[in-house]
């Protein structure tokens, strides 16, 4: 007799609301936020006791407002100009009094469309 396989379930974790640009605070943490990338600028390498990489700066909006974004290691090479970005357990801080999100130490980044 065949029994169909018994196959265990993750619990589906519950998503997010999205947050938008307007809404995010310095040194507060980003749920989720869906932007799309204006402009990416030149990557460089950096060397400290949390990160040796590259990285470079970009920035995107939303329906909401601009923010700037950091883009750290493997993210340098796959975002581009005109992509749709999820972020998603990221950071926001202040940089130079202007807003600025990444994915942070156990955030993610997804592009959506491109």
């Amino acid at each position: 007799m065949n029994h169909p396989s018994k196959t265990k379930q993750r619990p589906v974790q519950p998503r997010a609301a999205r947050q938008h640009i307007i809404d995010l605070r310095a040194n507060a943490p980003v749920h989720r936020v869906e932007l799309v990338v204006l402009r990416v600028y030149p990557i460089r390498r950096v060397a400290s006791t949390r990160f040796t990489g590259p990285v470079a700066a970009a920035c995107g909006r939303d329906e909401s407002g601009i923010i700037g974004l950091v883009l750290w290691g493997e993210q340098t090479k796959r975002v581009q100009v005109g992509d749709i970005l999820r972020i998603s357990n990221g950071w926001c801080r202040k940089r130079n009094g202007e807003l600025v999100i990444s994915t942070g130490l156990d955030g993610s980044m997804v592009v959506l469309d491109r």
